[in-house]
């Protein structure tokens, strides 16, 4: 890389509410154009690093995140990774702990920054929090020591704190501060000061070069444990054609039915070569098979623990996993080691 003063950030814009501002003769919300940015928000001059600008040729709404526009987001970082010292990427926050968690196993080897944010309202907006949440994802984006990147991870940023990115999950959709990261601290905080906890943050493994996957598998589902859930439609949805991964989201500690149509439904879709991932869908906790006799059964069938993991990290991380084709007799001991920090 080419020595410089200052270091060089490149925004990415995929779409959402931050990027949106009001038009004052209809009322309407259309896409801010990003080359005037500087114009629009002058404090970014403050900042100490050069900033250019990127944005899909058609943004998005969050909820029309894809893989397929994951492979677009990760494409632009490869090739601009040489030319730039961080990247934020701005997101609609509906999908953004997805996005985040995706990118996070997509980018192997990542020594730079990659910085999510967005926000509730939108960037010309009078009371938005687009402003500050733009600006310190900047900064966060632009720290350096001893001629290093602070930050070398997939982050997210919101209502000032910065979270590990396949940590998160939206709680609001009304408040600023939308997310958490209910089983990790936050890597940083930002008030008077930008205070970064450096025993949290993800220390780089290794020198070797960036690597970016860009084949995931979709063939996935989400089932969420619920009283009543009958065998007519786990059976129907275990018989879904293609089908290689379900993330299955248990009661408290990881507890299901004992019922033994309930088991016999998982045995089989086991042997049959799905990968089945036990998370919690308690907002925060973990998966502990075996601790109560609910979930004993799941462990000797061979379910997989998703331990502290996030909902939004597990589903990407079996997307993820199944597009590298581990082998099915490590795919288990793969999926149960943590590879980003997206678990303990």
């Amino acid at each position: 890389m080419k020595t410089q003063a200052k270091p060089n950030i490149l925004l990415i814009y995929t779409g959402g509410t931050i990027g949106m501002m009001k038009d004052f003769e209809t009322g309407a919300l259309k896409a801010f154009n990003f080359k005037k940015l500087l114009q629009k928000i002058p404090e970014l001059k403050q900042l100490d690093c050069e900033i250019e600008t990127i944005s899909f040729a058609k943004p998005i709404d969050s909820s029309n995140m894809s893989p397929d526009k994951w492979v677009q987001i990760a494409t632009i970082i490869e090739e601009k990774y040489n030319d730039f010292d961080g990247f934020v990427i701005l997101h609609g926050s509906d999908t953004m702990s997805y996005s985040a968690s995706a990118m996070s196993f997509m980018l192997e080897n990542l020594a730079k920054p990659v910085v999510f944010t967005g926000s509730q309202l939108p960037i010309g907006d009078l009371r938005t929090d687009a402003k500050e949440n733009l600006i310190t994802a900047i900064q966060i984006a632009s720290l350096r020591h001893k001629g290093k990147p602070v930050i070398q991870e997939v982050c997210l940023y919101f209502e000032y704190k910065l979270y590990r990115g396949n940590r998160t999950t939206k709680i609001s959709a009304e408040h600023f501060n939308a997310f958490t990261s209910p089983n990790y601290p936050p890597l940083a905080e930002s008030g008077v000061h930008l205070n970064v906890n450096p025993n949290v943050i993800l220390a780089k493994q290794s020198n070797k070069k960036l690597v970016v996957h860009k084949t995931l598998n979709d063939d996935v589902v989400i089932i969420k444990m619920f009283p009543g859930i009958n065998e007519n439609v786990l059976s129907a949805i275990m018989a879904t054609p293609n089908l290689k991964g379900i993330v299955l989201e248990t009661y408290g500690s990881g507890n299901a039915p004992t019922e033994d149509w309930f088991i016999q439904i998982l045995k089989k879709a086991i042997k049959q070569g799905l990968q089945v991932v036990n998370v919690t869908q308690c907002s925060g906790g973990s998966v502990n098979m075996g601790q109560y006799e609910t979930s004993t059964q799941l462990k000797n069938i061979g379910i997989i623990s998703g331990k502290d993991i996030t909902t939004e990290g597990a589903i990407t991380k079996l997307m993820y996993l199944l597009g590298q084709n581990v082998s099915p007799t490590v795919f288990k001991t793969i999926f149960e080691t943590a590879l980003r920090g997206e678990m303990q």
